[in-house]
């Protein structure tokens, strides 16, 4: 057993159930945590881990909660709603942070708590699944191979399917559109482009896309210009046109994400344990400086969703090990390496030009 006092709040969702497993599995027992009673009880007794239902709504009964732990793990998003009165919690209770959010306003809000976190001597690592994890390190680690980087791409390929979770938070930020780094500043895309990236086992065209490593990449690197791509999809995700929203229906955008949601609840599930198990995920990371000098790396791992499981347990465990303070990112925490600990990872210098 892994003597380690710390409580799991979203237990129940699909990414949480996961984590509780993955944690169980490690010989951890954490508390799960939420707000529905009918959806967290089963979940515990299933697992033989104790449990506690309460909500976001009162940062005082959130301290009451959490008070007698060392770490809680916030895994109930989207986290623009539920971030901010559980790491405010935190710092009155003195209580480590972490969760799985990319949702880049939540990531920049986070870092602003960091003298905060230091002087209380608690860490909030914010990402700490495949969001962002895994291209953190990596850009950690290529920008470490040059003086003086000034710009950084990554490109992400991941061939599993997303869960409801995943799809309600990509519905909050629907307007925000397509982001990038330039010159420090977080900017919108003014030209749409694409470019050809070779990752491990293809070549594909990617496009630019908003990503958590805009926020997490900045601090990890200090490099002022990142671009994040992802493949051009073979079928656009219009969630608008699946739940059957009509024109008239969007003229009310919160009529619109109700009715899109109600969808997602009914119609998506995330992977299934097959997928999980089989299915790997694809990273480049590529830095240049003012002269076109490059260094690049590459990486191979397992699933995104069995990578967030997997990462986060392992994130818990190295709080502990290394008692990083402050408002950190994964590798900055953890290291550039901390991704090779993880089952099923391989990291590149270099390939070979068969593709």
């Amino acid at each position: 057993m892994v003597d380690i006092n710390w409580l799991l709040y979203g237990a129940y969702g699909y990414t949480g159930k996961l984590i509780a497993r993955q944690a169980k599995d490690r010989g951890h027992n954490p508390v799960l945590a939420g707000r529905s009673a009918e959806k967290l009880i089963p979940l515990a007794e299933k697992l033989n881990l104790d449990y506690v239902v309460f909500d976001l709504k009162n940062e005082e009964n959130i301290v009451k909660y959490i008070k007698d732990f060392d770490l809680i793990f916030h895994a109930a998003g989207p986290y623009k709603y539920t971030s901010s009165p559980m790491v405010k919690a935190c710092l009155k209770s003195k209580t480590n942070y972490l969760d799985i959010t990319g949702e880049i306003p939540v990531l920049e809000q986070n870092f602003k708590y960091h003298a905060q976190a230091k002087k209380e001597e608690l860490v909030i690592i914010s990402g700490v699944g495949f969001d962002v994890v895994p291209t953190d390190c990596l850009a950690k680690y290529v920008s470490e191979k040059m003086d003086n980087p000034t710009s950084l791409e990554i490109a992400i390929n991941s061939t599993s399917k997303l869960s409801p979770g995943t799809l309600k938070t990509m519905l909050e930020y629907n307007e925000m559109g397509r982001l990038v780094r330039r010159n420090g500043n977080l900017v919108p895309l003014k030209e749409e482009h694409e470019q050809k990236v070779k990752f491990v086992d293809q070549e594909l065209t990617v496009r630019p896309t908003t990503w958590g490593d805009l926020s997490t990449a900045y601090r990890t690197t200090g490099i002022p210009n990142i671009t994040v791509y992802f493949p051009i999809p073979k079928e656009s995700l219009n969630l608008f046109k699946f739940a059957g929203v009509s024109p008239k229906d969007m003229n009310s955008k919160e009529e619109a994400n109700k009715k899109v949601k109600e969808w997602i609840n009914e119609n998506i599930q995330g992977p299934d344990e097959s997928m999980r198990k089989t299915k790997r995920t694809y990273i480049w990371v590529s830095v240049s400086d003012d002269k076109r000098r490059r260094e690049q790396a590459w990486l191979e791992t397992m699933e995104s969703y069995r990578f967030t499981a997997v990462a986060a347990v392992h994130s818990v465990e190295k709080v502990f090990q290394l008692e990083p303070k402050g408002a950190l990112t994964p590798a900055l925490a953890f290291g550039a390496d901390f991704v090779l600990e993880f089952p099923e990872t391989i990291r590149y210098d270099s390939l070979s030009n068969e593709l």
